[in-house]
């Protein structure tokens, strides 16, 4: 398995600690490069690293649904009161 992808990995990590720890206007420009080597590096990624994260992506989603529903279904269910 080859293992290209790490490198804008590694990069995306430090530029993004570079954003967070900077607040001049160089740390924008350091946060779209790590967004970029972030994708880059996904893209680069082995399918089964790709794979496992689309699995993870997909399990969050549900449950998120989930909760949000269960939500939704709480307060429809609470009745107004009524003003006299």
């Amino acid at each position: 398995m080859p293992l290209f992808f790490l490198i804008p990995l590694c990069t995306a990590l430090a530029t993004g600690y570079f954003f967070k720890k900077s607040t001049d206007e160089i740390a924008y420009l350091a946060g779209v490069f790590a967004a970029i080597s972030l994708v880059f590096s996904l893209v680069l990624a082995p399918w089964q690293i790709q794979f496992g994260l689309l699995l993870i992506v997909l399990i969050i989603t549900n449950k998120l649904l989930q909760e949000n529903e269960s939500k939704q279904t709480e307060v429809a269910g609470k009745q107004p009161r009524e003003i006299k």
